[in-house]
């Protein structure tokens, strides 16, 4: 099944790239590719075999979604909040994430980490109201959820032991949730991610999860750590957005192009060999480590959890670097092409413009960094919360 998703995905990034600059004026993927998107199982691909799906292991999901970013970046970057909607559905009970996925394994959530709703204790559930932005794929979604701060009587509810007021998600049918257009951006503009808002509804308690500290009810290494999980499909479309643009460039002097006032082709210039052959190497090396501690974490996953936290501060810094390394490669391919490059039309703009919208991204914050040099410095104290509450702040 690995295989032929992978084919399938192959076989649809000519027309992906060919359709870039309608995906981002439409600001949304155009419905004829979510459907061929649908068919070539990207949308199933993390979901379990026995709900219909392909249950492919974290490498080859990677390589998925490296491979529709490298064609282009908001393709990309919508099909991973969409492949990632198991991994939330399943901190739902067994019976909920059974009823969900009775229609079929198509099934597509959309949403923000980020706690910015109120959800009042009601009987059997909760009040619900708030206004959650960057809820990409929204429109077409199935689901939409929100994190909410819970309160009773108006007022949040403390954390136990000292830890920060409670928080929980809560999970609407699409239909419920009002979609507020928003999304007028730099960069990732074919994404969605408009703001969606719910005004005192309902929400019962079996539609609620915990993303930090919820237990799945799924089986498999695939729904262990999901969190610290979704940081490396993060890096895997950071990393295609980069090869893009590296293609981008090699595509782009295949006729000896040579800039104003230059003495010779580009492609001849010992100085951007040099720039070019390190933006390379860079984008590969960011490849190589994110495949490194996928192999890690899947590894933990599958055979020993209790090692998980000593993976996350490596996990979480990652994601800054290699999002360092292709805005860098990116910057090269951008400031080469010349003057050319600076037109709406140019694809080197587009790719220039995605990964700068890329790392404002809560997850891609340089202060990541520093988990792993507390690391090194055994200054963190590891807690058996996978990816706890310190990412709380993604967006």
């Amino acid at each position: 099944m690995a295989h032929d998703l992978l084919t399938a995905v192959r076989e649809l990034t000519p027309e992906l790239t060919a359709r870039a600059a309608e995906i981002e004026r439409e600001r949304e993927l155009p419905a004829d590719l979510l459907d061929r998107l649908r068919a070539a199982g990207c949308f199933r691909m993390f979901v379990p075999r026995d709900h219909g799906g392909y249950e492919v292991d974290l490498r080859t999901g990677m390589a998925v979604l490296e491979t529709l970013a490298r064609a282009d970046g908001s393709t990309g970057w919508t099909v991973m909040i969409g492949a990632e909607t198991p991994h939330l559905l399943a901190l739902l009970s067994r019976e909920r994430f059974d009823k969900i996925y009775a229609a079929g394994p198509d099934v597509v959530v959309a949403g923000a980490f980020a706690p910015q709703g109120r959800a009042e204790l009601a009987d059997g559930g909760f009040q619900v109201s708030g206004r959650w932005a960057f809820a990409s794929g929204c429109r077409h979604a199935d689901w939409i959820f929100g994190n909410c701060l819970v309160t009773a009587d108006g007022q949040p509810i403390p954390g136990a032991d000292g830890a920060p007021p409670e928080t929980r998600s809560m999970l609407f049918p699409a239909g419920r949730v009002t979609v507020v257009d928003t999304w007028h951006v730099l960069g990732l503009r074919g994404t969605g991610s408009h703001d969606v808002v719910v005004d005192s509804a309902f929400c019962p308690v079996e539609a609620t999860f915990d993303l930090f500290t919820g237990t799945p009810c799924v089986p498999g290494p695939g729904f262990v750590a999901p969190l610290a999980q979704f940081v490396l499909h993060l890096g895997a479309v950071a990393v295609g957005i980069a090869q893009g643009a590296l293609d981008d460039m090699t595509a782009l002097l295949g006729g000896d192009r040579q800039r104003l006032y230059a003495r010779q082709p580009l492609a001849d210039s010992p100085a951007f060999r040099i720039h070019l052959g390190r933006a390379d190497l860079n984008v590969r090396a960011a490849r190589t480590l994110l495949a490194d501690l996928a192999d890690d974490l899947w590894a933990a996953c599958a055979h020993d959890p209790e090692r998980i936290p000593a993976l996350q501060p490596t996990i979480s810094a990652a994601l800054p670097w290699v999002t360092e390394q292709a805005i860098a490669a990116v910057a090269t391919c951008y400031r080469a092409a010349g003057g050319g490059a600076a037109r709406d039309s140019s694809p080197l703009q587009r790719r220039f413009r995605d990964i700068h919208t890329f790392a404002q991204h809560a997850a891609a914050a340089e202060g990541w960094l520093g988990n792993n040099g507390a690391r090194l410095l055994g200054r963190l104290t590891f807690k058996k919360i996978y990816f706890s509450s310190s990412i709380s702040s993604i967006i």
